[in-house]
C-alpha cells in the first residue's frame, strides 16, 4: 500500500495566507461596519427595539463559527488537507481488490 504524500512548497504557503487574507479582511471589515451601523442605530428611539435582535444572531453566529473553527484547529483538522483524499483513494482501492474488480483492465 504505497501512500503519495505531497510536500507543500514555501510558494504554494504564501499564496494560501495571501488569499486567505485577502478574503477574511474585507469579511471582517464588513462584519465590524455592519456592528457599527447597529450600534449606531441603538442611540436612536425608533431603532432601539429594531437592532438588539440582528445585534444577537451576529454575535451568536460569529461565536459559533469561532468556537467551531478553534475546535477544529484544536483537533489538528487543519494540518494535512491533502490526506483524505489518498486515504479515501487507498481504501476504495482496497475495497476493490476485496472484490476482485481489477479497473486497469477495463
Amino acid at each position: 500500500m504505497a501512500i503519495i504524500r505531497r510536500v507543500e512548497s514555501r510558494a504554494k504557503r504564501i499564496t494560501l495566507w495571501v488569499m486567505g487574507l485577502l478574503i477574511i479582511v474585507p469579511g471582517a471589515y464588513g462584519f465590524a461596519e455592519k456592528m457599527r451601523q447597529f450600534i449606531l442605530t441603538l442611540n436612536t428611539e425608533e431603532g432601539a427595539g429594531f437592532t438588539i435582535i440582528p445585534i444577537a444572531n451576529y454575535f451568536l453566529i460569529a461565536g459559533g463559527m469561532a468556537c467551531l473553527f478553534g475546535w477544529a484547529m484544536c483537533n489538528g483538522m487543519f494540518g494535512n488537507v491533502e490526506e483524505p483524499k489518498y486515504t479515501m483513494l487507498d481504501h476504495e482501492r482496497e475495497l476493490d481488490e476485496q472484490d476482485g474488480v481489477d479497473w486497469s483492465k477495463q
